[in-house]
């Protein structure tokens, strides 16, 4: 079929009105983001390859793709696997932990100075991840000083929000515009050149949070607490070992502090049994048997690996002769001993049960009554749920066994800490390589998501979940839209409009004009789509008035990481 030829004036008006269905539709949310994405790709490149232009700017295929293989994207990408790896890792857990244990002495300043720990990673990493690894440390410290944890979540977001602004990594807004930028006049961004101006913007936005926070937001009771069974009690056991942590550790008015959020019931010693309140030092080879909830035991998993040694009494977990790969991940699940099943009226050790299953028990829970026995020689009954620790493979494998009902929904990665150290150097080092221009952004990006893989601190299957379709969607499709209005000359009759209609009020009412549209814009379809539309037309008005075009890039940066009135402006919010 032979292609037809109209004038660029009829494609410019073409192109506007897809763009505009396209936003109107990512504000309706009445089809996924994707769809819509993939949707408005497929129209360009059926419209341009019927209606071609007659320009040296071509809009073929080739072009209209070229969004998913934009530096900036590539960078996105690979910055949301490293951030995956310090998340898996729980490479911020453990300086979290040290800063929550001065909570009870200096609650707001240690709540201030974990917002601030927020605030100077999502400088450097991607926010999302940084948002959801703080949730639960600020929930758990809201709980502790007996405020409501809604008090603090918007603030989170916000502030994570506020950090990205601040240099060209913090936010994937930041390397869109500036991948159109370096298209469209040869200029670059540095990796800090948006810093004074974010600073200032950030330290506004903080102070505002912090008058109007406690007085606008409402304290709300979480779901959590009115439907979860967070709350249930499990019997434990954590064997003391050389190096552990609690070794030597003295008793505090019969209670070990150092156990926080657990209630240690009886001390183990060769064959003495110790109730509380207890006197004695802890030794190497004394058997703690204490009772927590299942978030406790996690994070003491968490903290510190001579926990899990000491929880475990091995090295290493798993069956003799069953092979693992250092990557497979290590979860936690609960299970039910299931009505008939062969391990009623046996303890743990008589069923053989990590020999039998690759799997270790971490804890019993009985809602009947109270356990004061070591875990290992609690003779199961039907209805006793186990907290259950192994590969995830094994895991798995306990679906098909008649003797335990797995509750899927319950299972959970628990961060591989062994790895966290090596994550932090991974994270630093690929922050440094791009800070100081040895590497450009996205070599240092994809160097550092390649080291996270190769060391373990992820595996592909976590690195592949980590690659958010729905950005990579509608980036590839923002792109589309923007060059279609950069080539069709849409952006450069946009800005000839803007100029002509409020330049005679002087340039600062024109930077005002835009970065209120731009703004407004955000909060109703994504930041980065209204980037990628706005930043040709912002360089178009810098080509007509004579501004700076790094000025009024940094216009739309700003504008567009100006997301926070509704919900769906941004991910964190959600």
């Amino acid at each position: 079929m032979e292609t037809l030829a109209v004038s660029a004036s009829w494609q410019m008006w073409a192109s506007l009105v897809i763009v505009a269905v396209t936003v109107y539709l990512y504000f309706r949310e009445q089809f996924s983001i994707e769809a819509i994405s993939i949707g408005v790709i497929v129209v360009l490149l059926v419209f341009f390859n019927l209606f071609p232009l007659k320009s040296d700017l071509a809009l073929d295929s080739s072009a209209l793709l070229s969004g998913f293989a934009a530096p900036a994207l590539i960078a996105i990408m690979a910055l949301l696997v490293v951030g995956q790896g310090m998340f898996h890792t729980g490479a911020l857990e453990g300086p979290i932990v040290r800063i929550n244990n001065a909570l009870d002495k200096q609650p707001r300043r240690t709540l201030a100075g974990v917002f601030a720990i927020a605030f100077g990673v999502s400088m450097f990493m991607n926010n999302t991840p940084v948002v959801v690894m703080f949730i639960p440390v600020i929930s758990a410290m809201a709980s502790r000083i007996r405020t409501s944890a809604s008090k603090y979540m918007m603030p989170l977001s916000f502030l994570c929000i506020l950090a990205g602004m601040t240099t060209l990594i913090g936010s994937s807004t930041n390397l869109l515009v500036n991948d159109v930028l370096v298209r469209q006049t040869g200029e670059a961004l540095g990796f800090f050149s948006q810093t004074n101006l974010g600073l200032i913007l950030a330290f506004a936005g903080a102070i505002y949070i912090v008058f109007a926070a406690p007085i606008l937001l409402p304290d709300r009771e979480s779901l959590e607490s009115e439907f979860s069974d967070a709350g249930r009690q499990y019997i434990a056991q954590i064997r003391v070992t050389e190096k552990h942590p609690l070794n030597t550790v003295k008793p505090v008015a019969g209670l070990f502090t150092a156990l926080k959020d657990v209630t240690v019931r009886m001390v183990q010693r060769g064959e003495q049994s110790f109730l509380p309140p207890f006197e004695d030092t802890l030794m190497a080879g004394d058997v703690l048997v204490v009772a927590a909830t299942r978030k406790s035991l996690s994070t003491l998993l968490s903290t510190d690996p001579q926990y899990l040694e000491g929880m475990l009494n091995i090295g290493g977990f798993g069956n003799e002769g069953r092979t693992h790969d250092a990557n497979d991940s290590i979860v936690t699940t609960e299970a039910v001993i299931a009505p008939g099943s062969r391990m009623i009226g046996r303890t743990i050790e008589q069923v053989g049960f990590r020999r039998q299953t690759g799997c270790l028990v971490l804890g019993v829970q009985r809602r009947a009554r109270m356990i004061r026995k070591r875990m290992l020689e609690i003779r199961l009954e039907a209805g006793d749920i186990l907290l259950l620790f192994g590969y995830e493979a094994e895991i798995r494998d306990l679906r098909t066994n008649k003797d335990l009902l797995v509750l899927d929904w319950s299972t959970k990665e628990l961060p591989d800490i062994r790895k966290s150290i090596l994550a932090r150097l991974i994270f630093l080092l690929t922050i440094g390589l791009a800070a100081t221009g040895i590497l450009p952004i996205e070599i240092a990006a994809l160097t550092g998501a390649l080291a996270m893989i190769a060391t373990g601190c992820l595996n592909i299957r976590q690195a592949v979940r980590a690659l958010d379709m729905k950005i990579f969607l509608l980036i590839g499709a923002a792109f589309a839209m923007g060059l279609a209005l950069e080539r069709t000359g849409a952006a450069s009759q946009i800005g000839i409009l803007v100029v002509n209609t409020i330049a005679p009020f002087g340039n600062h009412i024109l930077i005002a004009a835009i970065f209120l549209l731009v703004a407004i814009l955000t909060n109703i379809i994504s930041n980065s789509a209204t980037a990628l539309l706005f930043t040709p037309i912002a360089l178009s008005i810098a080509e007509q008035t004579g501004l700076d075009p790094i000025l009024m890039v940094l216009t739309v940066i700003f504008a567009a990481n100006c997301c926070f009135a509704t919900p769906i402006a941004y991910q964190t919010n959600l």
